[in-house]
């Protein structure tokens, strides 16, 4: 049920094809072949690399049906690693693409058919001290250890942030927003549809978490520092165990229209 593997600019590419047709009465059926095709297997397909050229100083990842890992390193380049897998029926695909145009990195799996499973991998490694944007349509994203300055936007899927010192700005329309041990002084982080789940080990200046339609988690560093705490919900319980000043530069807002929301210590 694997087809052969196709040569795309000297890039070997394996993905599962199937193209099945039945006629009857003069109607196209794609129905031969479903029941033995199973998932996509992202995990077991082949791995590809590819290293762009990048001088700039910010770098937009606009990516699509892949779930998405980016890390900083000491590299020159922009380091792509990807692996796509899937199968179709009555059409074509998958078709992965992947450039870097104006500081632009595009990514995608595309499939055209009537019926069909295209998934795809990728994790980016970005130069250290590069700034970047993700704008991601439809699959989970994840970062790790960035000191610059970090923008997600995912469509549909959840924003993990690990590790970071820049400021963070995070917005899932559908999914789960989590920041795990940041030192960022600046966090901003939405949800339309999803939990947020914020855990600071470093005294921030300014932390806003507003959520639609979910839970909100805040977790400060302890000790003597006092907070300027905002919190309410149209629609679920409000815990604040932080020590409070309205005066504090030290400022956190953390708000949902429908879930519980908590502001408490890490200690």
């Amino acid at each position: 049920m694997r087809g052969g593997h196709r040569d795309l600019g000297g890039i070997i590419v394996g993905a599962r094809r199937i193209r099945t047709s039945v006629v009857v009465g003069g109607v196209v059926l794609g129905a031969l072949g479903l029941a033995g095709c199973g998932g996509a297997d992202v995990e077991g397909a082949p791995v590809e690399r590819k290293a762009f050229g990048f001088r700039g100083e910010t770098l937009v990842v606009d990516a699509d049906d892949s779930e998405l890992v980016l890390v900083p390193a000491d590299v020159k380049d922009v380091e792509v690693t990807r692996q796509v897998d899937g199968w179709v029926v009555m059409g074509d695909g998958p078709a992965p693409v992947w450039k870097l145009e104006g500081g632009r990195l595009t990514l995608r799996v595309e499939c055209d058919a009537l019926v069909s499973d295209c998934r795809a991998r990728h994790e980016v490694r970005v130069p250290r001290g590069v700034a970047v944007t993700v704008e991601d349509d439809n699959g989970d994203v994840t970062a790790e250890g960035f000191e610059t300055a970090l923008k997600v936007t995912s469509g549909n899927g959840t924003v993990t942030v690990r590790d970071a010192g820049g400021p963070l700005e995070l917005r899932s329309e559908n999914g789960d927003v989590q920041v795990e041990g940041a030192t960022s002084k600046n966090v901003v982080a939405r949800s339309e549809n999803g939990e947020i789940r914020l855990a600071l080990r470093a005294v921030p200046d300014r932390v806003e978490a507003v959520n639609a339609n979910g839970d909100v988690a805040v977790e400060l560093p302890g000790g003597d520092t006092r907070y300027a705490v905002e919190a309410g919900s149209a629609n679920g319980e409000v815990r604040v165990d932080v020590p409070t000043d309205a005066g504090s530069g030290h400022g956190v807002r953390a708000r949902s229209e429908n879930g519980e929301v908590a502001v408490r210590s890490a200690n």
